[in-house]
């Protein structure tokens, strides 16, 4: 179903020492993608009570991030193409790492800076990720874009379980909890040093006309439009989970590290989920079953949180890890399975990701407000509900078997 003309010799997936340098290099990658944002959720309160700040300003440290993607990732697919994939990707981690160290020094100001910065640097890996899986592997795209994710969710799911506990019990405090993901950044870049010295992909495929062309053609399309909206809500969904969910078990009877544990515990449940969607759905004509699957987990989910049956939360968890980890995985195979160049997919992603971020930011805040203003969980609560089926309604058009 995937598009395969692409040049012979990216066809095969040879475990060489290339190719394992290659995917260590993604496994790293992908550990930074979503830590330093997930870190934020467990530690929320005790940002908000050192610095003084209001539960809107608290949730705004997960929505700067979001702002940032939306503003940068149309942007990416054409740095790319300037500096290259590689060199675009490993100057991102620089900046992320520079991010990490500002947003940890333990003032109001730096840590709104550190994290526009971290979401800027996040953009990239974002938006260039699919269209390089494309452009290497186009025949195992749903391989490496399962490895990907399960790398993704360990390393979010380490996050939340981690933070609280560093924050709570040791000398470090919140700066310290903050700072963790300094470490999975340097890493990376180690990681990413052989890449730069090898065989480089070009983003480049197509003549300036014909891209903006593509460009073009992509903004007046309406399954775009329902890929980036599927993009927003997912990641509406993913971040307001993982930034107030703690904060919502804690209202219901939990401590604050048993929550972090809760919610580390379902981005873990994550793990199969994500390995297994992207290669079932390339194999797929039409991912609508997906579709299906993963908002009956949602309801069920949402559902036991806001009717409060704590003695089931585990169970919640699970539902609505499977669900993240399945709404997330078919997403990004979209970028792919509805594109047919490496650009295109390039394209698509950036559109999608500026779209649906641009949606995806104001939840956490929206959440964080309607708490404050009614002193209940009850409207976010419902509010979950209510965008699990919005989100099927766009990902369902999104799953239908054709091309941009």
């Amino acid at each position: 179903m995937t598009a395969k003309k692409q040049n012979p010799k990216s066809k095969k997936f040879k475990i060489t020492a290339s190719t394992l340098t290659f995917v260590i290099a993604i496994i790293f990658l992908a550990s930074t993608l979503r830590t330093p944002l997930t870190v934020v959720g467990p530690i929320i309160s005790s940002i908000r009570d050192s610095l003084g700040i209001s539960n809107v300003l608290a949730g705004s440290l997960t929505t700067i991030p979001l702002l940032a993607f939306a503003l940068v990732s149309p942007f990416a697919p054409n740095i790319a193409r300037r500096l290259g994939m590689e060199k675009t990707l490993f100057y991102s981690v620089i900046l992320l790492a520079i991010g990490i160290i500002i947003r940890s020094l333990g003032t109001t100001s730096l840590l709104l800076f550190g994290t526009v910065l971290i979401g800027v640097a996040i953009s990239f890996g974002n938006v260039l990720v699919p269209s390089l899986f494309k452009l290497r592997f186009p025949l195992h795209v749903g391989l490496l874009t399962g490895i990907y994710t399960v790398s993704m969710n360990l390393s979010a799911g380490a996050g939340l379980g981690l933070s609280n506990p560093v924050a709570e019990n040791t000398s470090w405090g919140w700066q310290g909890a903050l700072a963790m993901s300094l470490v999975l950044a340097i890493l990376t870049l180690i990681a990413w040093i052989p890449l730069l010295r090898g065989e480089k992909v070009e983003l480049n495929t197509l003549s300036t006309a014909e891209a903006n062309t593509v460009e073009i053609k992509i903004w007046r399309k309406p399954l775009a439009w329902a890929i980036a909206a599927s993009m927003g809500l997912q990641s509406l969904l993913y971040y307001c989970i993982t930034t107030w969910l703690p904060e919502i078990l804690v209202s219901q009877g939990y401590s604050a590290e048993e929550a972090g544990w809760l919610v580390s515990f379902m981005q873990l449940v994550q793990i199969p989920m994500t390995f297994l969607i992207p290669i079932i759905a390339e194999k797929l004509s039409s991912q609508r079953s997906i579709v299906y699957m993963f908002t009956v987990l949602y309801l069920i989910g949402f559902g036991g949180i806001f009717f409060e049956l704590t003695d089931f939360s585990i169970l919640w968890m699970i539902c609505l890890g499977m669900a993240s980890a399945a709404s997330f995985g078919i997403v990004m195979m979209f970028f792919t399975l509805r594109t047919k160049t490496g650009y295109e997919a390039a394209q698509i992603s950036g559109f999608a990701q500026s779209i649906g971020y641009l949606l995806a930011a104001g939840g956490p805040v929206l959440f964080g407000y309607l708490h404050d203003f009614t002193g209940s969980w009850n409207i976010p609560n419902a509010l979950f509900i209510a965008s699990s089926l919005a989100l099927f309604v766009v990902a369902f058009i999104s799953a239908k078997d054709r091309y941009l």
